[in-house]
């Protein structure tokens, strides 16, 4: 683990800029937890009730863990004049998505034994238990330390898991983009110890020297942060979706850099223009042992100048949109003493996954496997269990949700292809997932994420059957196009950044917006706000027949709209609530 030097007295004293009084109860809860200890693990024991307190509610998520309810049956519990039926939710730590067969094989019992028998793949390169029990809360976490995996951090207003682009073709650079995301992960851990305390029972040593965290503070971050690192052509972990991007520079076929991007995230509010989706501005350039550098120096910014008063604008999106990027560069090499170099050119030509088989430059070989809206269950997880039983390489989840059966060497390729056909996971023939299918997204919404305002997973699978049938009548079932949905504004699946996206505004409607970059490199628009399944298919019905019959050579979608006028570019994050 990379040391964390200790801060000045100048830098500590503006982890809080102004009383606690003065600012969001988060940060006046953050300051008075022991470290993220508040009273959790009393609340764990409290046989009355389901739930735990509001406070540990907010605590819990710097452990990876989130409260959540069975939503579905609200309204016959509240009958029967019972809480709410309360479940929770544990996502783990996974710098790089990369985890072993071993591992996978551990999860999956986990799976069965306390949560609601399926493992959910996430777009931050992870897992997501749902439905486990408080009672089993303990289990599972020692479960997945056993399995020398965790959750902390995970969640909460720290930096949350790293992502690196999963390139099952490009085994070196793999390797040095997968150490480069570990490494960063570890260096910004919380260094308190509450994690193990509460869930792996380490005894807390009397009269040991005064608990710090060196970097982050008493109050930690002014919200999360998210850090991914991409390696062009592929923008497969959409880069500028991120606080803090690094994307790979290669010379002669070496890594030498990376551009470095500041300022991006996807989350708003509606009916709130204050709030905004943003893309990363690129500020430079830094070399490859630079990095942990880099990145400490672009977290302090954020820890000592972000938004502690309002929490909404609390992400470094708005801070730099508020501060400007010439003065955040300006900041930025003044705490690295130097002066950062221009940016070097690079190409993204797509931000989907590699499907099927994929030869790497080592000669082993990979198999991506569709997972559709990231939930690994029933039949799928048979197989993947069976896989993971036989499998010598390990497994990679990718930021799209979609799972890599990496690193199969030549002799073992033909057991794989076996059991990927024994469970009809090959994907082959004409039975296989549309392109849209395969590169559409949705987050988990209903029926257990509080903040859902409607269906996303459960509903877009059918909603992209009746798209696909529109699409293929008019000769574009081969034509790749980006489509996301979330049940909310929070834009946990990147709907913002999708050439058609989705967010979910009450019971079966959505805004629909329309122009984003088939890369990731533009913001899409609202072209309708409010509307049903009948007005959006009725409305992209005539846009897809247009589409097909004036587009240009290898056209995508999201340019087309743009230059037909049938929507306006958006040019900044301000822009699109324009």
């Amino acid at each position: 683990m990379d040391e964390q030097p200790t801060r000045s007295p100048e830098d500590r004293s503006r982890d809080v800029t102004q009383p606690l009084s003065a600012l969001s109860p988060a940060e006046s809860l953050k300051a008075s937890s022991d470290y993220l200890r508040g009273t959790i693990a009393q609340g764990l024991v409290e046989p009355l009730s389901g739930a735990i307190s509001a406070d540990d509610q907010s605590l819990l998520k710097f452990h990876g863990i989130y409260q959540e309810d069975d939503r579905d049956l609200r309204d016959e519990r509240r009958r029967q004049k019972l809480e709410p039926a309360f479940e929770f939710l544990v996502r783990l730590r996974l710098p790089g998505g990369v985890c072993s067969p071993q591992q996978w094989l551990v999860l999956d019992d986990l799976a069965r034994t306390y949560a609601n028998g399926t493992l959910r793949l996430t777009t931050r390169q992870t897992f997501q238990f749902h439905g486990i029990l408080k009672k089993d809360l303990k289990k599972t976490i020692q479960g997945i330390d056993k399995a020398l995996l965790d959750s902390i951090g995970a969640c909460g207003d720290v930096v949350r898991g790293v992502l690196c682009s999963s390139l099952p073709e490009r085994s070196r650079l793999h390797t040095e983009l997968y150490e480069l995301a570990k490494r960063t992960s570890e260096h910004f851990l919380p260094k308190t110890r509450a994690y193990h305390e509460i869930w792996l029972n380490e005894t807390k040593v009397a009269g040991s020297a005064a608990e710090d965290e060196p970097l982050l503070g008493k109050t930690y971050l002014p919200r999360k942060f998210k850090i991914a690192f991409a390696a062009p052509p592929s923008n497969d972990v959409d880069v500028y979706t991120h606080d803090l991007g690094f994307i790979a520079i290669a010379e002669e076929g070496q890594l030498v850099g990376f551009d470095v991007v500041v300022g991006g995230g996807m989350g708003r509010a509606d009916n709130d223009p204050t709030t905004f989706p943003r893309l990363a501005d690129p500020i430079g350039f830094c070399r490859t042992d630079e990095v942990i550098a880099v990145a400490e120096a672009v977290v302090s910014i954020q820890r000592d100048y972000g938004d502690r008063v309002t929490r909404k604008h609390a992400r470094m999106k708005y801070t730099i949109d508020s501060r400007g990027v010439t003065w955040f560069r300006g900041e930025l090499e003044r705490r690295l003493g130097r002066s950062l170099e221009p940016p070097r050119p690079f190409v993204f030509t797509a931000n989907t996954d590699p499907f099927g088989w994929t030869e790497g430059e080592d000669g082993r070989s990979h198999f991506t496997l569709f997972v559709e809206n990231g939930r690994v269950k029933g039949r799928m997880m048979e197989g993947v269990r069976a896989l993971a039983a036989i499998h010598q390489g390990d497994f990679r989840l990718t930021a799209n949700q979609n799972l890599i059966i990496a690193n199969i060497p030549a002799h073992e390729r033909g057991r794989i292809q076996a059991v990927l056909a024994e469970y009809g996971l090959d994907g082959g023939g004409d039975s296989g997932p549309s392109l849209l299918r395969r590169n559409a997204m949705a987050c988990v919404a209903l029926p257990t994420c509080s903040l859902a305002m409607a269906e996303s997973e459960r509903y877009l699978p059918g909603f992209i059957t009746r798209l696909e049938k529109i699409l293929v009548d008019f000769g574009l079932g081969e034509v790749p196009i980006i489509l996301r949905m979330t049940g909310c504004p929070n834009g946990c699946s990147r709907p913002y950044v999708a050439e058609i996206g989705f967010s979910g505004r009450g019971p079966g409607t959505y805004n629909l917006y329309l122009g984003g970059g088939f890369h990731g490199q533009r913001l899409n628009r609202l072209f309708l706000e409010n509307v049903d399944e009948e007005t959006i298919v009725a409305t992209l019905t005539p846009i897809f027949r247009r589409f097909a019959a004036e587009r240009g050579a290898d056209e995508h979608f999201g340019d087309y709209v743009i230059r037909a006028g049938l929507i306006a570019p958006v040019t900044s994050g301000r822009d699109f609530t324009r």
